[in-house]
């Protein structure tokens, strides 16, 4: 018996996109199958941030870290429209404290207890030497200090910060990242089904055959091997879909965000650290926004969508106002929203102490299936890697190929983006500088087969508000896995921020007919 695909996947979240385009390059069969919109949960939900975890460095979780910063830049370069370097300000002050629960804290306290606590200062900057170090850093500057009493990025903050540490971490698109990476799965050959429900799997004659449902129409395929990458869902994959016994786990972390009004002038992102022993991000976000998060909470039920509660946002602002000489209050609040993560379930006692490392544990009895428990946007990449590792020994395939390999747009230099921009703009005079960079920014050197050869905005079709025409929609549609407004105005952009309710029900009405 053959089958249809070589490996299945279960989930279009990044990692199941980035296994299936690893896959797929590499000669393999492959089907995924999404019962959403790709990306519609935790992986359209994170802080935005290609990063090695600074503050993982206070849990020795340091493999965790080197990995992440490693990849970090390769990734800059395979997707630098969607991907670019920012700078971010850790403001110091002699009273900052740990939190007592942390291997670092513990240490500290044991030799040097007169700290009682406190964070001094040379430990925080061996801290920023390894994340310097760890990585082997090629494009991104390294740390220096910053006299906030004259710097641009101490003016909004209170008076009694005046030093601060800038180092180097990388913003990203996350959904973007999502359907980029599914998009070249399909363009080497892949099988992208979303919103398509997988109703159960099972071993049969030496393969795996999988019933998934689409519109209420159901539909059998065969694979030599299953991939597990449901995410939050991971454990109710293998135990009802599957039906099989397991005793790994995850552990359901719920990280919300808000979205303020402009808080600050620069480009410059804040690293904030907590009494609490927590860290937040305050990031400028869509040219007029700040994005601040995250939170860790525990996510009991994941039959109830994720949201910020009141709670949270409380959390976050109060948070930000330790530092923000003017206040941070919900009614700068514009928008807010949250996402499961699926930590590997290690025992840890808190949320912020459970590891963001992953695990891939393949079950041999039969074809082979293979779960994927934990990770983070920064090493999806690495994961695919080593998912595949672990299965082409049993199903064949060729060698490693991604590091290399640029994501559809982004076949330019890093240092190039401001230069298609202007040449974009140059080309296409009817955009304005705003709309010519957000192009470039979502779909890199792609932007001009969107544009074709239109000579005025007239000719992109259908104006449908903030710079979103019937072009830009069809494209999305027919190359993106776009199927209603929300896909469009708040995963695969977030222009949902300066559409109106009635310019979202028009693009909903458009798509529909």
């Amino acid at each position: 018996m053959s089958a249809d695909f070589d490996v299945f996947i279960i989930g279009g979240g990044i990692n199941g996109c980035g296994i299936a385009r690893d896959a797929a390059g590499r000669g393999l069969s492959v089907g995924l199958a999404e019962m959403n919109d790709l990306g519609w949960a935790t992986s359209s939900a994170s802080t935005k941030l290609f990063h090695g975890g600074l503050r993982y460095l206070e849990f020795f979780e340091f493999g965790l870290v080197r990995k992440a910063l490693v990849e970090r830049e390769v990734l800059l370069k395979n997707m630098p429209h969607i991907s670019w370097p920012m700078r971010f300000v850790l403001p110091y002050h002699k009273d900052m404290r740990f939190e007592n629960d942390t291997p670092t804290s513990k240490l500290l306290s044991t030799v040097m207890p007169w700290m009682k606590g406190r964070r001094p200062a040379w430990l925080i900057r061996l801290g920023l030497f390894l994340y310097d170090n760890l990585g082997g850093r090629k494009i991104l500057p390294g740390t220096t200090t910053v006299d906030l009493t004259t710097a641009a990025t101490g003016a909004p903050l209170k008076d009694k910060f005046q030093t601060a540490y800038e180092y180097s971490d990388c913003w990203v698109e996350d959904a973007r990242l999502v359907v980029l990476n599914a998009r070249d799965a399909e363009e080497r050959g892949a099988t992208i089904m979303t919103r398509t429900k997988v109703i159960s799997a099972a071993r049969v004659d030496g393969h795996w055959e999988i019933v998934t449902e689409h519109d209420g129409v159901q539909q059998t395929h065969t694979a030599r091997a299953l991939v597990n990458a449901g995410g939050p869902w991971v454990e109710n994959i293998v135990r009802d879909v599957a039906r099989l016994n397991t005793s790994e786990g995850v552990r359901l972390v719920r990280g919300s965000h808000i979205v303020t009004k402009k808080l600050f002038d620069h480009d410059k992102s804040y690293f904030f650290q907590g009494v609490d022993g927590r860290i937040i991000f305050a990031i400028p976000y869509e040219m007029d926004f700040t994005l601040i998060g995250t939170t860790d909470a525990e996510h009991e039920n994941l039959s109830e969508k994720p949201y910020a509660t009141d709670e949270e946002q409380d959390y976050l602002c109060a948070f930000a106002s330790q530092y923000f000489e003017k206040p941070v209050t919900r009614d700068d609040v514009v928008w807010s929203y949250s996402g499961v993560r699926p930590l590997y379930d290690d025992g840890a006692k808190s949320a912020t102490a459970a590891t963001r490392d992953y695990v891939l544990s393949l079950d041999q009895n039969g074809a082979p299936l293979l779960n994927i428990f934990g990770g983070k946007i920064t090493t999806y990449r690495k994961l695919a890697e080593n998912a595949l590792k672990k299965l082409t020994p049993l199903i064949g395939g060729g060698d490693p190929w991604t590091a290399e390999a640029a994501l559809p747009g982004g076949d330019f230099k890093v240092t190039d983006r401001d230069q298609l921009v202007t040449d974009l703009a140059a080309d296409y005079p009817f955009l304005d500088a705003r709309w010519a960079l957000r192009l470039i920014k979502a779909y890199g050197t792609e932007a001009r087969a969107i544009l074709g050869d239109a000579k005025a905005v007239g000719d992109l079709g259908q104006d449908f508000g903030a710079t979103l025409t019937e072009a830009e929609v069809k494209w999305l549609m027919a190359r993106e896995y776009a199927c209603s407004a929300e896909d469009i105005v708040w995963r695969r952009s977030k222009l949902g921020l300066r559409m109106t309710p009635d310019q979202i029900a028009a693009l909903d009405a458009f798509m529909a007919a």
